[in-house]
């Protein structure tokens, strides 16, 4: 089959396409055919190397990135205990370091807890953009537990992660307040955001200007760190984008009587009701699968490259 491998740590150009032997379903197993997998920018911090301490040596090349997939189910191993059937459209959580491998090929060998039905009427893309993501902030929803009714502050509101944050917020009863650029001020709006202030420098402080009490909890996509611990009332939550250990985040430890969460989304790995809970979600039009563009699967490195030269709104595809 193909697949996408990192034969070395390194820029897009390690990302290579190359014929790797065919998986089947052993006994409890299901397997995809992948038709989608996302581009997110955890695939581009593996790639770099930039995880590999944390991973304990679980993720060093040769390995195959990626955290989302959608396709259909084409093997179901014996006693595999699941109600899926051959030909299903489905979509995949997937976590690199697991003996399946990242979801950057064209099949995927998984346990069925990994896998739900795609949105009805979904594309294969538009569904790949659900799993990570969505479980992401549905593992920040289950930290904070907020009380509908509350007010809750997004950052990085326009990207995937702080767009899927406004809207299951929404589901669930919050006021939102939320961060966004001037061009993208419409879009956060239509996500659901109740009051949208200006990103940058500062944005704690704009919070404030639009919830004067502070927000009982906030969901920092941006990685902005202590810089918005501002925003927070008293006895308030916050969940980082990002574990502490990461690349990128800034740890916060202890700040007073604001609890700090981190989100380690592989731990949501076998959560399939959590999953199949995002498809509802969907379905209802309460969650936006937002589809950036599409590239072939040999294109990955340049679906990389424009990964890092940011400002994508939504997801990028790799379509095999």
């Amino acid at each position: 089959m193909k697949a996408i491998v990192v034969s070395e740590y390194g820029g897009p150009e390690v990302l290579r396409l190359v014929d790797v032997p065919e998986p089947h379903a052993g006994p409890g197993e299901i397997r995809v055919r992948v038709h989608a997998a996302t581009v997110n920018p955890s695939d581009a911090v593996v790639r770099r190397g930039d995880a590999a301490a944390l991973f304990d040596g679980r993720l060093v090349p040769p390995f195959r990135p990626g955290n989302e997939a959608a396709g259909v189910v084409d093997e179901i191993g014996a006693s595999a205990g699941t109600d899926l059937k051959i030909g299903d459209r489905v979509m995949a959580f997937v976590v690199p370091f697991m003996p399946s491998g990242g979801a950057y090929a064209q099949y995927l060998v998984l346990d069925p807890r990994q896998v739900a039905v795609a949105p009805a009427g979904s594309s294969h893309a538009e569904a790949a953009t659900i799993p990570a993501n969505g479980m992401t902030v549905q593992q920040a929803m289950d930290l904070l537990a907020p009380a509908p009714g509350d007010w809750m502050a997004v950052t990085g509101a326009a990207g995937a992660v702080g767009g899927y944050a406004v809207q299951l917020a929404k589901a669930a009863g919050l006021h939102v307040v939320a961060d966004a650029a001037p061009a993208d001020e419409e879009l956060v709006r239509s996500l659901g955001a109740d009051r949208v202030v200006a990103r940058g420098a500062g944005v704690a402080e704009r919070f404030r200007a639009a919830v004067p009490g502070g927000v009982s909890s906030l969901v920092d996509g941006a990685l902005l760190g202590p810089e918005v611990l501002p925003a927070i009332r008293a006895g308030g939550q916050i969940v980082m984008g990002r574990r502490s250990d990461m690349p990128g985040a800034t740890p916060l430890g202890a700040h007073g009587d604001i609890t700090v969460h981190e989100v380690f989304v592989p731990d949501y790995v076998y959560e399939r009701e959590k999953l199949d809970a995002l498809r509802v979600h969907a379905e209802k039009g309460e969650l936006t699968m937002r589809v950036a563009a599409e590239y072939p699967a040999a294109q990955a490195a340049e679906a990389h490259r424009r990964l890092e030269a940011g400002g994508v709104r939504g997801r990028l595809v790799l379509i095999f």
